[in-house]
């Protein structure tokens, strides 16, 4: 073997994010238990099964140890360890897909931020040029970006303008306070 074939990387091809979606609509069927959650039921559940790992072997080892128990519980220990064993195995595909999701969100926002630079770039250029006669074709372009900047700051404007209510001080301020 050559130096050069030791040292040529792999390329993987990279999937569009269409296809990645289709993948992962495939995957989500396959897996079959997927049970959205709101964030009532979720909270509810996450402290139902609050429980130790050692408390949870320790419970498994008593239904085992008596028939009565494992009557009682409506599980073999078995059936109970396979499921302890099942969970363990499902939290690494929750790292796994939490992580990718980490990852995927990460570089989306690099994108966007990069997004907004050239778009700054365009507007900063777009508007020198435009001074020009002979870039006047550029003029309604950033007219419209110009509105439409207005526009965005004019309804975070409305927003902290329409504040808090008089209603809302609950008699925190003086009557003298108060506008008539």
């Amino acid at each position: 073997m050559s130096a050069s074939e030791e040292t040529t990387p792999i390329t993987v091809p990279m999937l569009p994010p269409e296809v990645v979606v289709e993948q992962l609509r495939a995957t989500r069927a396959q897996i079959g238990e997927v049970a959205p959650l709101n964030a009532v039921e979720r909270q509810s559940l996450r402290n139902r099964a609050r429980t130790s790992n050692p408390v949870l072997q320790a419970s498994i080892n008593v239904i085992g140890a008596l028939d009565v128990v494992e009557k009682a519980v409506g599980q073999p220990a078995d059936a109970v360890r396979q499921l302890y064993e099942e969970t363990n195995r499902w939290t690494a595909v929750e790292d796994e897909l939490r992580s990718m999701l980490n990852g995927v969100s990460g570089a989306n926002l690099i994108r966007r931020q990069r997004l907004a630079f050239f778009a700054a770039q365009a507007y900063t250029i777009g508007t020198r040029l435009a001074r020009d006669p002979a870039y006047a074709i550029l003029v309604p372009y950033i007219e419209e970006i110009k509105r439409l900047k207005s526009f965005k700051r004019r309804r975070k404007a409305v927003a902290v303008a329409d504040g808090p209510s008089d209603s809302s001080n609950h008699g925190d301020t003086e009557d003298t306070e108060r506008p008539l």
